[in-house]
């Protein structure tokens, strides 16, 4: 008599790599700032999910095909909680990511990772470099036309701010010269930003105010050291706070 069939083993599939978020305050910081506030910015959006530092699976089965994000948008998913992100119980995979890179990653942010996302038909690939140490310029996106990734190209504002758009998010991510925490929308709407004093600094008056310049988000500067923020060295990116349209 032939013995029953062997029920397939469950395959099991970690919420955790067990690696720390990031490497530093200076990674750390734009990766929570940047979730945060394209939470606020898709609120609204039930179909619009929005994480970080999540394990994506995108092969059933094969729980070594995983890539963790360190910020990623979904436009067409549900927004819920969820422990991991599995592609095949999912309607799609991302649209929008964001990798702040740091010494240990940046290789595989512009190598691996970058593959991961062309084969995942990421729409946007972003790369944030908070100390400017591997980027040149350290805030630079690709988009993906015809299978391949191809720049963005940015643009200088009169103060010298280098702004590129997503046309996945409808926003603009700026570059600025100061200590400033600043966005705008596509249409140019800007929003009014503070200095570490706390003077408004820019922007529409029209707006609402803006947050405290989060810290760790200096160009070219390590702990301990100080800048006047008057050299081009001294640039101090944003992480484009997202502003609702209308």
């Amino acid at each position: 008599m032939a013995s029953p069939p062997l029920a397939p083993a469950k395959v099991h599939y970690p919420s955790s790599d067990g690696r720390p978020m990031a490497e530093s305050d200076f990674q750390r910081t734009p990766l929570m700032y940047a979730v945060g506030r394209l939470r606020r910015h898709f609120r609204r959006r039930r179909d619009v999910y929005v994480s970080g530092n999540l394990l994506i699976y995108y092969r059933e089965g094969e729980p070594s095909a995983v890539v963790a994000p360190d910020v990623f948008v979904v436009l067409g998913a549900a927004n819920e909680d969820r422990s991991s992100y599995r592609l095949w119980e999912e309607p799609k995979g991302p649209d929008f990511v964001l990798e702040i890179t740091s010494r240990t990653t940046y290789r595989e942010d512009q190598g691996k990772k970058r593959e991961v996302y062309r084969t995942l038909d990421v729409r946007e690939y972003w790369q944030y470099d908070p100390t400017g140490d591997y980027l040149e310029p350290p805030l630079q996106g690709l988009e993906l036309s015809a299978g391949e990734y191809r720049r963005l190209p940015g643009r200088e504002l009169a103060d010298g701010t280098l702004a590129l758009a997503s046309a996945v998010l409808g926003l603009e991510l700026r570059l600025t010269w100061a200590a400033l925490l600043r966005s705008a929308d596509r249409a140019g709407a800007a929003e009014p930003c503070r200095n570490r004093r706390g003077a408004p600094s820019g922007g529409s008056t029209g707006s609402r105010a803006g947050s405290p310049v989060a810290p760790g988000a200096r160009q070219r500067i390590r702990p301990g050291r100080q800048s006047s923020g008057t050299a081009v060295e001294g640039k101090v990116p944003n992480y484009s706070r997202p502003i609702p349209r209308g």
